[in-house]
């Protein structure tokens, strides 16, 4: 899966837990990111559930063989999506104290935050001043994620050997894989695996996230069930039909390359529905800012005409996008989240 280069034991390892994969990576740094050595295994159905676990001592053999198979550094950063996790945006005075200005927004989380905030972990990140109606304000993002889910998450990676150095959105680790968007600009997010991950965010950084199901991993699941194939098979096929080619001309048996192909149709309406949703929810912010391009990126990325058609049906451009890597290495969309989780800030 890729070349062995054996790294220091002190190195910082990126995981991504999807439902449908794991995908751990060491980057290097400087001035850009670029990825030096991923790993990727699939893991079977029902050990996570719309990105929260289900059977821990599952999830901890998975993490623990993908860890001795390519014998990776045991300190990790741990990336979570789920559809419970909650992303708000505070406009507060400013202040130049950055204590004060996250006591408050943790005084005021209660208010924002659909969740008991004795059950909830928060984290915060100041976008810096904005000009607001009311005057200049400081933005900050408040992220409440429920206890029981970050404890189950971090009991199974510490079960599997790991030191977790810490815990971070998925969608933080896309934005600190991929290039920054320009002054004055604000690009939409989407990662398709096993969840649709998607995120807004402007060069100060990320505005807004939101994670639902119906992502590649789920067009897989369909095939396989649709064709009896297993879902290594299915996700071969779905690769290779793609959605740019005419069908007459992609090999295989004709029956199987149109099953194929009617599963991506459906499967990149229904993604691009999430998609829309998640926007329109956050177009409804009074902050938002105008999002007039978007980025593909995930395994999708490697599913011909996939980023066009999401395109033609989101109105938007999208461009697909994955992690720079150091060397020729397979399976860089799904490895790209994994990459940005290595780091604790964009380059």
């Amino acid at each position: 899966m890729f070349k062995r280069k054996r790294a220091p034991k002190n190195h910082l390892v990126g995981l991504e837990l999807d439902p449908g994969h794991l995908a751990a990576a060491e980057v290097h740094v400087n001035g850009t990111l670029s990825l030096e050595r991923g790993a990727v295994a699939h893991l079977k159905p029902g050990i996570l559930r719309d990105g929260d676990v289900t059977d821990a001592a599952a999830l901890a053999n998975a993490i623990r063989a993908l860890f001795e198979e390519h014998d990776l550094p045991r300190r990790v950063r741990l990336g979570i999506a789920n559809q419970r996790i909650v992303v708000r945006s505070l406009d507060l005075p400013v202040t130049a104290d950055e204590k004060e200005l996250f006591a408050s927004a943790r005084a005021l989380a209660p208010d924002h935050i659909p969740m008991p905030i004795d059950e909830a972990v928060l984290d915060m990140q100041s976008l810096g001043p904005v000009a607001t109606p009311a005057g200049p304000r400081t933005r900050v993002v408040v992220v409440a994620v429920r206890r029981e889910m970050v404890e189950r998450i971090t009991a199974a990676a510490r079960q599997a050997g790991l030191t977790v150095e810490g815990i971070d959105l998925s969608a933080f680790g896309m934005l600190r894989a991929l290039p920054a968007p320009e002054p004055g600009n604000a690009i939409l997010y989407v990662n398709a695996a096993g969840l649709v991950n998607v995120a807004v965010a402007n060069p100060a950084g990320c505005l807004f996230t939101r994670a639902a199901a119906g992502g590649l991993d789920a067009m897989a699941s369909t095939l396989a069930e649709r064709r009896g194939l297993t879902l290594e098979h299915a996700r071969q096929w779905i690769q290779h039909v793609g959605l740019a080619a005419p069908l007459a001309e992609v090999e295989g048996d004709p029956e199987l390359v149109a099953a194929v192909r009617t599963v991506l149709e459906e499967g990149v309406h229904g993604m691009a529905d999430t998609v829309r949703n998640s926007l329109n929810f956050y177009r409804m912010q009074e902050s938002a800012e105008t999002v007039e391009r978007a980025v593909l990126t995930g395994p999708g990325v490697e599913v011909d005409g996939l980023a066009e058609r999401l395109a033609e049906l989101l109105r938007l451009p999208v461009d697909a996008a994955s992690v720079q890597a150091a060397d020729d290495q397979p399976d860089l969309g799904r490895l790209t989240v994994a990459a940005g989780l290595a780091v604790a800030e964009r380059p």
